[in-house]
């Protein structure tokens, strides 16, 4: 039970951060919040010598049982890594954020508890078996992500970028559920591990492509896939802090892990192995394009997130073709999976070191505009070599980590214009060519990330800051992951051995049986082979085109503005549905409660007849109705002659007296048939509401004398008409045919053996029915509070004219 508590340490802590924020104020919240990311990395860590062996730990706890949904945290390789990122990350980003955040000046206690929150959301994502628990906490980590990228709310830009990362990442969960969804109804479950099981029949039935396509939208949202990146970059807008633990280490992964975890289920189908593959690959190359064209050292970083993550989503792709192919375990196919997962955690390292230095950068000189920047190498030379150490990574050069995925990555490409299985013989051979144009900016961007904001000759004196080195406690955590970026390079294999196969295993569990079994050994010599001569083609023509860059950069310009996916999405959302909706809504949204219930009435009333007719749902029996006896039919004229003195009534007392009538009358036809107690219920509650109503209307101003003629309204009377038509269809329909015995019976059984009453409607009111009689007993209550507060602050209102 404690595996599932973990998860939501997080969330439990938020609710103290305001009390140390404002009782412990000399103090910054920070420490405080650093314990819990602590903590995490060393209760996860005690997993590792178990899950690097293959096994899975499970704990579950009981939600909703009754629709199959609960809390299960599922710990194996790939959930095992993504736990420890999230906290291990998270640890750094908030030692940074200490020194980072003014204690002064920010509100750190709500920045900490939208903090916190996204972590409890991230572990929830990453270790739910459950598709619902799982949805659950994939939304939450929307919600806490506006409002950590919308912190500084009194931005402009920084509302709107919360907002639209919302609205895409929102969406593309709803698409997600619906996935999830058909696929519990293919076979009838919502446990991940339960559809793995049943992977090979659920791949023939004809909602799979469906579902596939859904979870995908909910993926490629998630994680910055083109088109949908576009949220990405105006998320910068965030605290340097949110970006480097939101959008390089944790949030824009989850689409990541989502694709990993859902492959042993969709790999089968070949529009899986093309859409993650093609997208990925698409959106490798427009993110490395384009982020040269960005003067925004934030703005670089977001594409560069775009492009990385794109890299990481091809190979993912490309290691579901394993699964077409006798033997995977001894082709080049196994390389897919393995350097998507080691790409991954080199990513996390090299970019989450990067956004620290780009904050570091923006905190000490006061700008992150890359024109305005250079000549900060000698002034800032701790940062310049951590700088140096992600950037050189980024680019995939040696001795630094990403150097080695990168040459996986290459290796991977190659391998798929080779497959000569879905068409890729003919179309694959694109592949390997893109992948090394899109490595090329990628050296290039690098490149124009570091040297133009450390070197050259730069304009120190127009900073809007006097530039300095950053704070010891600043530069930690970036040293850190620089520190992990070198040595990662020398170590590869007992990282692989540790943290990379076990993953790989939980993408592939059809290949292996265990990790041993994934029998890759990372190197960084290969001999000369394809993938050398590809590395050193990147490098000498990504240091050709960075020397000649202020030559060709401006051909970015001859891109026309207006044709942008951003316009498109402001002109569908702000000019298209925003105008649209503001001038529809307009024309109903009118002030007038009478023509609200005349929209809600009569939609009911139209949905419940047709639906009545269409599903052949309408019947009429008399067969066990009791015979009309000629007083019951005079009853019945004094009700509907009551009905209609209320309603067509001058008078206000009229209009109560003849309200009363009708109460009583149906009271009386209780008592005609033989429901005695339901009469004195009845009976009691008309003179309570007779009472109420006379005092009521006795405070309220007098009619006006002139008179108004009724115009007859054509929409009332339809309203009116066909909400009468409905309650008498239901009506009829109810008694002619009862598909289940009444719960009368029930009832009746029951209220003296269970309930101890004697009056049968008492019980339900009291006992059955008790948290209705309650929640209707608080909503008179806070009426009454209401009514109490409006009059004494009229009284007050009339002492001070006084």
């Amino acid at each position: 039970m404690f595996q599932v508590f973990c998860i939501f340490i997080p969330l439990l802590a938020a609710i103290f951060m305001p009390f140390f924020f404002k009782k412990i104020s000399s103090i910054h919240t920070g420490w405080f919040v650093l314990v819990v990311p602590v903590f995490l990395v060393i209760y996860y860590a005690t997993f590792v010598p178990a899950i690097s062996q293959g096994d899975t730990i499970i704990e579950q706890l009981e939600w909703i049982p009754s629709l199959g949904i609960s809390f299960v945290s599922y710990l194996d390789g790939l959930s095992l890594l993504f736990s420890l990122l999230i906290s291990g990350i998270g640890a750094l980003v908030v030692l940074y954020s200490i020194y980072y955040l003014d204690r002064t000046r920010e509100q750190l206690h709500n920045f900490y508890i939208y903090l916190l929150m996204f972590m409890c959301a991230m572990l929830g994502v990453v270790q739910s078996d459950n598709m619902m628990t799982l949805y659950l906490f994939w939304e939450l980590t929307s919600i806490s992500s506006f409002l950590l990228i919308g912190y500084w709310n009194n931005r402009d830009k920084s509302r709107f970028g919360a907002l639209k990362s919302t609205m895409i990442t929102v969406a593309g969960g709803m698409m997600m559920l619906g996935g999830f969804v058909l696929l519990s109804i293919m076979e009838d479950t919502f446990s991940i591990r339960e559809l793995i099981a049943q992977a090979p029949e659920l791949a023939t039935n004809d909602l799979f492509v469906v579902a596939l396509v859904l979870i995908l939208l909910g993926a490629f949202t998630k994680s910055a896939q083109f088109p949908f990146y576009i949220w990405l970059p105006d998320a910068m807008e965030a605290p340097t802090p949110v970006s480097a633990y939101l959008h390089s280490a944790t949030m824009v992964k989850a689409g990541i892990y989502l694709v990993a975890r859902f492959t042993p289920i969709f790999a089968q189908s070949e529009v899986w192995v093309w859409l993650v593959t093609a997208t990925g690959l698409l959106t490798l190359f427009w993110g490395s394009f384009f982020a040269l064209k960005q003067r925004d050292l934030k703005g670089i970083l977001a594409f560069s997130t775009v492009s990385q993550l794109g890299l990481i989503m091809s190979l993912l792709g490309v290691g579901a073709i394993a699964y077409h192919v006798e033997g995977a375990g001894s082709t080049i196919f196994k390389y897919a999976a393995f350097a998507a997962i080691f790409h991954l955690i080199n990513h996390a390292t090299f970019k989450g070191s990067l956004f620290m230095i780009a904050g570091i950068v923006d905190h000490e000189t006061g700008t992150r505009d890359i024109r305005k920047l250079g000549g900060l190498m000698s002034i800032m030379p701790v940062s310049f070599t951590v700088a140096i150490i992600g950037s050189f990574s980024m680019a995939g050069l040696p001795p630094f980590n990403g150097f080695l995925s990168k040459e996986m990555f290459l290796t991977a490409m190659i391998s798929i214009a080779q497959f000569d299985l879905f068409n890729f013989s003919t179309w694959g051979i694109l592949f390997p060519i893109i992948a090394w144009i899109a490595s090329v900016f990628t050296f290039i961007y690098s490149f124009y990330f570091v040297f133009k904001t450390f070197t050259g000759k730069g304009n120190i004196e127009e900073l809007p800051h006097k530039p300095h080195e950053a704070p010891v406690g600043m530069l930690i955590s970036p040293v850190i992951l620089a520190g992990l970026v070198v040595v990662l390079f020398f170590i590869p294999n007992i990282l692989a051995d540790t943290f990379i196969k076990p993953a790989v295993m939980a993408i592939q569990p059809f290949l292996y049986s265990s990790p041993e079994q994934i029998d890759i050994h990372i190197t960084a010599w290969h001999g000369f082979n394809t993938e050398l001569f590809m590395t050193i083609g990147i490098f000498a023509l990504g240091l050709v085109l960075y020397l000649t860059l202020a030559k060709w950069q401006k051909m970015y310009n001859l891109f026309p503005s207006k044709l942008t996916l951003n316009n498109l999405y402001d002109f569908v959302i702000y000019e298209l549905f925003d105008k649209w909706v503001a001038r529809l809504s307009g024309q109903y949204m009118t002030g007038s409660i009478r023509r609200y219930l005349s929209y809600m009435l009569g939609s009911i009333a139209i949905i419940v007849i047709a639906t009545l007719f269409i599903q052949d749902a309408f019947r009429v029996s008399f067969e066990d109705a009791s015979p009309i006896r000629p007083h019951q039919i005079i009853v019945i004229l004094v009700l509907v002659v009551g009905t209609i003195t209320t309603v067509f009534a001058k008078s206000r007392i009229t209009s109560i007296v003849a309200l009363g009538l009708v109460g009583y009358t149906v009271s009386l036809f209780f008592v005609m048939f033989n429901a005695p107690d339901l009469a004195l219920t009845q009976l009691v509650i008309e003179t309570i509401s007779v009472a109420l109503f006379l005092l009521a209307f006795y405070h309220l101003p007098q009619y006006r004398k002139e008179e108004e003629r009724t115009r007859f309204r054509f929409s009332r009377a339809f309203v009116s008409i066909a909400v009468g038509v409905m309650v008498t269809l239901v009506a009829l329909s109810a008694h002619s045919q009862k598909f289940i015995g009444s719960i009368s019976e029930y009832y009746k059984e029951t209220v003296y053996s269970l309930a101890g009453g004697g009056n049968i409607v008492n019980v339900i009111l009291v006992d059955y029915r008790g948290f209705d009689t309650l929640f209707e007993v608080a909503v008179l209550a806070i009426a009454g509070i209401g009514i109490f507060a409006m009059i004494k602050l009229r009284l007050s209102t009339k002492g001070d004219k006084l």
